[in-house]
């Protein structure tokens, strides 16, 4: 900075600047500890005593809701660990298998345009980027729907079915619920 300044004006010295002085006052420390409202130690544990989600005392709230006559629907809500176990691997391989493929096809356009195989426009890695990664994103709900919701059965290989199956009873009790 000391040359760009110079080069512009060669009379022009940062010795001749003024000098510029900060414009608060720092702190005392004794002031500054009268003023906070927690201790400055933080191996004190926290003191959430009232705070919301943080309380050892059974809400009114929960607890009507163990009165609640639907209980056994809202049991009926809980999900299977092994149809959790499968909605999770649908998920992992329909979200992983298209962003692999784009990666993949980003890395062979690289490889054609620096050894001067094919120069490429830039729109083609682009929407291929558009699209595997687009898919990898459909691909959560993807995985997701086409999961078997019954324990005992697998589904099938793409889900194709239980998609169908998952789609029309999800529109169903939205329906319904919009209805009462």
């Amino acid at each position: 900075m000391n040359t760009l300044i110079c080069s512009s004006n060669p009379t022009l010295h940062l010795s001749n600047l003024p000098s510029r002085k900060p414009n608060f006052s720092p702190l005392s420390p004794k002031l500054s500890l009268g003023k906070l409202n927690y201790p400055l130690s933080t191996l004190n544990p926290p003191h959430a005593y009232n705070a919301k989600g943080f309380s050892s005392v059974e809400s009114e709230l929960v607890s009507s809701k163990n009165n609640n006559p639907n209980k056994n629907k809202d049991k009926d809500d809980e999900i299977p660990r092994e149809v959790f176990n499968r909605i999770i691997v649908r998920i992992l391989v329909s979200v992983l298998a298209p962003m692999g493929l784009g990666l993949g096809i980003l890395y062979v356009f690289g490889e054609l345009k620096v050894r001067h195989i094919w120069d490429m426009p830039m729109w083609v890695p682009f929407m291929t980027t558009f699209l595997t990664f687009g898919a990898s994103t459909l691909g959560i709900a993807y995985g997701a729907l086409s999961t078997s919701l019954d324990k005992d059965r697998e589904g099938t290989f793409l889900g194709l079915n239980e998609l169908q199956n998952n789609w029309t009873e999800m529109w169903q009790e939205e329906n319904q619920e919009d209805q009462s």
